[in-house]
């Protein structure tokens, strides 16, 4: 697949970005090199081949769940403004 500079332009334009002339055709080659290498991917014969979550078989390091902080919400109520039952009061920002 090969784009075309008014693409470019195009997609340049929806983005909000800028370019001049010469680094659109810049941006270009370097598109057309992308796509070039995924339809080189897409060109790869994947049959029988399992996906994989991860290109390395690994194992997840488990650890226990447990709890590392104090409770320190009374403090932090503290020192609020305004609190209800627990909650923070905020002023209303949208009607």
């Amino acid at each position: 697949m090969s784009l075309s500079n008014e693409q470019v332009g195009h997609v340049a334009r929806l983005a909000r970005i800028a370019l001049t002339e010469a680094e659109t055709e810049a941006t270009r080659r370097k598109l057309d090199g992308i796509f070039g290498l995924i339809e080189q991917m897409q060109a790869v014969d994947t049959t029988g081949v399992e996906p994989m979550s991860h290109p390395q078989e690994l194992a997840t390091r488990l650890r226990e769940d447990a709890v590392i902080e104090t409770d320190r919400r009374a403090a932090f109520q503290a020192i609020a403004p305004q609190t209800e039952a627990g909650l923070y009061l905020v002023p209303k920002v949208i009607e």
